[in-house]
């Protein structure tokens, strides 16, 4: 084992920085990220505004860090899923448990954007990572002589967001037609809009995953 070569202040400084960041996700869950306040924090955690902007240095730096911890989280969960063989109906239930454990980190990277907030792109080739993930499941179902459609051209003209991903169009269209049908139901579901329509929201899940399966 690798000797731990960290001093007692980087220590420190990387507690104090985790219990800041639970904070913010307390503050996310009761008021949304819109209202997170590193003042607000800072009182709960018995510490100046000063003092905290030394761990921090701005309410956006703040917000970066948990966008990232949140994009890691579910890049790595994709990534555990692809390396054991998941195939579509695997990963799309992973997204949703994912979702389910921790809904406010879910509505951070896949809710209403922050205002004035923009990520940076070393945030943005993480989110790219889960997509990569998603690509390759597709193109392993999607029939090779699969019918070209009017959006599939326009996607062969529009490639940038795949990352380069070999897959030819079918896939990308597939890939998309999955993440936002998905994504569609669980923000659904996790903002309680189907509470008291007397069904589950998780058989719903599954009959639109089975439709995509099938397609």
């Amino acid at each position: 084992m690798a000797p731990n070569t960290e001093s007692p202040r980087d220590r420190y400084r990387a507690q104090v920085r985790a219990e800041i960041k639970e904070h913010a996700w307390k503050q996310i869950a009761g008021a949304g990220a819109s209202a997170l306040s590193l003042n607000a924090v800072a009182k709960q955690m018995g510490m100046t505004g000063p003092a905290l902007y030394r761990y921090f240095g701005s309410r956006d730096e703040l917000i970066t860090e948990l966008v990232t911890d949140a994009y890691r989280s579910l890049a790595d969960t994709f990534r555990a899923c692809a390396a054991e063989g998941a195939g579509l109906a695997e990963l799309a239930h992973a997204l949703r448990d994912w979702a389910l454990q921790d809904p406010q980190r879910y509505f951070l990277i896949y809710g209403t954007p922050v205002p004035g907030y923009h990520a940076p792109d070393d945030v943005t080739a993480i989110a790219a990572e889960i997509m990569a993930v998603l690509l390759d499941v597709c193109a392993a179902v999607t029939p090779e002589h699969t019918d070209v459609t009017a959006f599939d051209a326009h996607l062969e003209q529009h490639r940038g967001w795949d990352g380069g991903h070999p897959g030819a169009a079918p896939v990308l269209r597939r890939a998309l037609t999955c993440w936002t049908r998905l994504h569609g139901v669980l923000s659904l579901e996790l903002a309680g809009h189907f509470t008291g329509m007397g069904f589950d929201p998780g058989e719903l899940f599954g009959a639109e995953l089975e439709s995509l399966v099938g397609g």
